[in-house]
């Protein structure tokens, strides 16, 4: 924390509460489930709470667009915003909860949000849960989280955020229990850590878990590297590790790192692990009584905790807590559900708009058709680690709402979303002469296709149709394509709606749609933020955090972990649609400077740039700023981004504005894991894209290029 003195405070405060526990307090405060302890006035608490896009799992609150969605906002600072509503929508549900005698799982302070693992293939179940593929967007826009969920008070915590999986974490699902996931020092440094880094240092997050997985040999939630030696050596981490749930005991059962649960808990507490997501902490007793843990090491970690709890306030009068004033009453309002519909149409990208296709103009059409298995499919609006909201609006819905009266809707659920057919009886496919017909009574049709959460998720999710909860390949599933394909041949203009919390490689889309939209999963609100945009009541600002590529085939292997070919910032091959790109219905231009063409170590560069919105539409303007090292060598990325901001422009406004660019940014890791900024060629990109042939040629211009060296010897940053 900040406050230096305040967090002294509550430790030495923690420290006094635990020297007057016994072992097995102690050892019973090590579980998510903390048990009372009424003698000292410690009441039950219980750590396991989620809060990834909204307060979830505990009833109605706001349901925000899944974390990949947010991420396509690109903007860190409506990130805070988010993040704010969701722990003042925590802080009232905790209130109510707590007055009424409930505090059972889900219903704590202690957030474990949000993911900031690397979406480092699409195949990955959870990447959805993810802010994408990049390592500074995910820092960036994890920081903003991060703020918003804690809050900026100098003493006490809005409520808890927790940096997880640490680290080197993105499937296979299936195989994460005993997988070892394998990579380099350069990679490490380069792309898995720097998040979690940022969140801990610049953020001050309170809270980390561990993975599931082991990393270089170390099961993550015993791993002396990262915990000790990273986490709270180099980054001075002061707060509390919770182990993922239930990782603790694949050390001995699925790691064979350990020989026994009592070995297994010793292994966890002696790294670091303050906090056991499921029960196996009860051994500590007898690692204590074995002499593998000592007890000074399990009042550190019990310390740790309560000091969190402190904190937050929760040992303290309510009138010197500033969040404490926050009622059930702000759980769910017509602000937060304003702040929800703006969220979700903020995150929608533009992939495609033929011969101006979007939007649609109401009075021009008689009939719409909508077609797919998500036009009303609620499980695609949430994504996993959901909340309940108090009203859903599905795509369907919200164009139904959209136009009323005036344009009659006719809609075919036109397939299942994985199977061959709908009903079980039916020979299948059972909705082609359904899909034929509302096609010919439509002047144009929406197409509504892609995934949900029961297709990608995490292992062991209820309902996954992929068992594991990754996709087998980037296709859609089932006969969405042929059901796409009949549609098209209608003859009539086709717009495609993607709901999906992960890349699709939708080729034939691409070179026979019109228009598509990426809606990712859009919230609560969903369905009535992507009929404004159809209608062109919103223009789509979103920008891709992931790539689309064109093929599955061209994926190294899901279990590599090596960087080379895989995102942005280190494939070959031509994406089908680039990580930073999406169109826009106005028309944008960007003209920048920089302060200098010289590097320096010790100063930022400074970038200016004039906006200008020359179209008919109010919106956003997403600058980029990417770099290149011209000479490195076959690991260096093929650029990086290393500067956003997000400038709202209104049609007809001209808005000049600025961006510093560290030294920091020019910087490369080199093979012993070393942040180097070497001497020799920069080039540094400004614009609304990265700087591929693919996003010139689908934007029709290129970001601008300058030409920057640095001269004095390489340094280690």
């Amino acid at each position: 924390m900040k406050n230096k003195a305040a967090n002294d405070a509550f430790e030495k405060r923690a420290r006094e509460l635990v020297s007057q526990m016994t072992l097995e307090e102690k050892v019973f405060q090590t579980l998510h489930w903390a048990a009372a302890i009424e003698r000292l006035g410690i009441p039950a608490y219980n750590y396991w709470n989620e809060a990834l896009h909204g307060v979830a799992r505990a009833g109605v609150a706001t349901v925000f667009p899944q974390a990949i969605g947010l991420a396509a906002t690109f903007d860190e600072d409506f990130l805070e915003k988010i993040a704010d509503t969701i722990s003042t929508e925590g802080r009232g549900k905790y209130k109510m909860q707590s007055e009424h005698g409930d505090r059972d799982i889900y219903k704590g302070l202690t957030f474990w949000s949000p993911n900031v693992n690397i979406f480092r293939d699409p195949r990955w179940g959870r990447g959805h849960e993810t802010l994408g593929e990049d390592p500074y967007l995910s820092s960036r826009l994890g920081t903003g989280f991060v703020h918003g969920i804690q809050g900026r008070d100098d003493k006490y915590l809005k409520a808890a955020a927790c940096a997880k999986h640490f680290a080197v974490h993105s499937g296979p699902e299936d195989i994460r229990h005993s997988f070892n996931a394998e990579c380099s020092e350069q990679d490490l440094r380069e792309t898995y850590l720097p998040a979690f880094k940022t969140l801990v240092q610049e953020a001050d997050v309170e809270i980390v878990m561990g993975a599931y997985n082991r990393t270089n040999g170390e099961p993550c939630c015993g791993s002396e590297r990262l915990l000790v030696d990273i986490l709270r050596g180099e980054w001075k981490f002061e707060g509390h590790v919770t182990s993922d749930c239930w990782a603790i005991r694949d050390f001995h059962e699925h790691h064979k790192v350990t020989a026994n649960a009592v070995e297994s808990v010793a292994l966890a507490m002696n790294r670091g692990c303050d906090l056991n997501c499921g029960h196996i902490y009860v051994n500590l007793l007898e690692a204590v009584k074995e002499g593998l843990v000592t007890e000074e090491t399990l009042s550190t970690a019990v310390t740790r905790l309560l000091t969190t709890r402190m904190k937050l306030g929760l040992f303290d009068p309510e009138d010197q807590v500033p969040y404490t004033s926050i009622g059930y009453d702000q759980v769910d309002t017509k602000a937060n559900r304003e702040l929800n519909l703006k969220a979700a149409g903020k995150s929608v990208v533009l992939l495609k708009n033929e011969d101006n296709l979007l939007p649609l103009k109401k009075e021009a059409i008689r009939t719409i058709g909508v077609i797919g298995p998500n036009a009303n499919n609620r499980k695609a609006l949430v994504g996993n680690y959901e909340g309940t909201a108090s009203r859903y609006i599905t795509i369907l819905e919200g164009i139904q709402d959209y136009v009323g009266d005036d344009v009659r809707v006719r809609y075919s659920e036109g397939c299942h979303l994985c199977l061959d057919k709908v009903q079980n009886l039916a020979a299948g496919p059972d909705r082609m002469a359904e899909v034929k017909a509302v096609c010919e009574e439509s002047d144009v049709v929406i197409a509504c296709l892609g995934l949900d959460a029961g297709l990608e998720g995490e292992e062991g999710d209820q309902g996954n149709q992929f068992a594991s909860g990754d996709k087998p390949n980037l296709n859609l599933p089932g006969i969405q394509e042929d059901v796409l394909k009949i549609i098209v041949a209608s003859g009539k203009p086709v717009v495609l709606v993607l709901l999906s919390g992960s890349a699709l490689a939708v080729n034939y889309a691409d070179e026979n749609v019109g228009a598509i939209l990426q809606g990712w999963y859009p919230g609560a609100q969903g369905g009535k933020a992507i009929a404004k945009i159809l209608f062109g009541e919103a223009c789509p600002e979103g920008k891709l955090p992931i790539t689309f590529y064109c093929t599955t085939e061209e994926l190294p292997a899901f279990t590599d972990y090596n960087m080379k070919g895989r995102t942005y910032r280190y494939m070959k091959n031509e994406a089908l649609y680039p990580f930073g790109y999406g169109l826009s219905y106005t028309t944008l231009k960007a003209s920048a400077t920089v302060s200098t063409n010289e590097i320096s170590a010790d100063a930022p560069l400074v970038v200016s740039a004039v906006i200008e919105n020359t179209g008919n539409y109010d919106t956003n303007y997403t600058l980029q700023a990417y770099v290149k090292y011209l000479d490195g060598d076959e690991t260096a990325p093929n650029c990086q981004l290393k500067g956003i901001k997000k400038v709202p422009v209104a049609a007809g406004e001209r808005k000049t504005v600025t961006l510093e660019v560290p030294a920091e940014a020019f910087a490369l890791y080199n093979k012993d894991g070393k942040l180097v900024l070497n001497k020799g060629a920069y080039e540094l990109y400004v614009g609304d894209s990265q700087p591929d042939a693919r996003s010139a040629k689908l934007t029709g211009a290129k970001p601008e290029c300058f030409k920057l060296n640095y001269n004095g010897e390489s340094v280690e940053l």
